[in-house]
């Protein structure tokens, strides 16, 4: 917040520099003074416009993340026993994303299906629907950073325990295997180098000058 007002009172003097300019310049000449009084008028104007507020409406990622944190919370409220912020480990953090997968809607072939490791399957199986890789990664990302946001400590953040990465790094694969889908980065191609320069070839001796 702070950082916020120091922002908006920044153009605001700037903008009385601005002015007190353009009336210094303006009691030299009459007729400078109409044109620069036109000229203060749209720029009064203009200020007003670019020194409003800016806008306070939160990002979809903002938006997103307060809903999952307030889904975690009460995740914690209806555990048994009901579990305190502060005593949450990377172990409850690991029962909320297995709590996660009865909402899933990624089909997770197994290994006795005839369908495993085909990306697209050319009809329905009975196998399980759990909660992608990707969405997992995506809500440990946002829930670690709420956690902080709300007071924690990075050292004892329960969302960045060795475990919660682990789990992750396992489902990964395990779905990629299961799906015939590489999550593997591509790595991004680095332009060629030019090719060197010819090397300049001696003179032949045909082009000797002969004396």
């Amino acid at each position: 917040m702070n950082s916020l007002q120091e922002f908006e009172s920044s153009p605001n003097q700037d903008n009385k520099g601005i002015s007190t300019t353009i009336t210094n310049i303006a009691g030299s000449s009459s007729n400078l003074m109409m044109t620069m009084s036109s000229s203060a008028s749209s720029s009064s104007s203009t200020t007003a416009a670019t020194s409003s507020p800016p806008s306070t409406t939160p990002s979809r990622y903002e938006n997103q993340k307060r809903r999952d944190w307030n889904t975690f919370g009460q995740y914690l409220r209806n555990h048994r026993p009901p579990l305190s912020l502060s005593r949450c480990s990377g172990a409850h953090v690991l029962e909320f994303l297995r709590y996660l997968d009865q909402f899933g809607k990624t089909k997770v072939h197994t290994h006795v299906c005839p369908f495993f490791g085909h990306p697209n399957p050319p009809a329905p199986c009975p196998c399980p629907l759990r909660q992608a890789w990707g969405s997992l990664d995506a809500l440990i990302g946002r829930l670690r950073a709420a956690f902080e946001e709300n007071g924690g400590k990075p050292e004892a953040n329960p969302f960045g325990a060795r475990a919660v990465r682990l789990y992750l790094r396992e489902v990964r694969d395990s779905q990629a295997k299961a799906r015939g889908i590489s999550y593997e980065k591509k790595k991004r191609k680095r332009p060629p180098h030019p090719p060197p320069p010819p090397a300049a070839l001696p003179p032949s001796n045909g082009a000797r000058a002969t004396h």
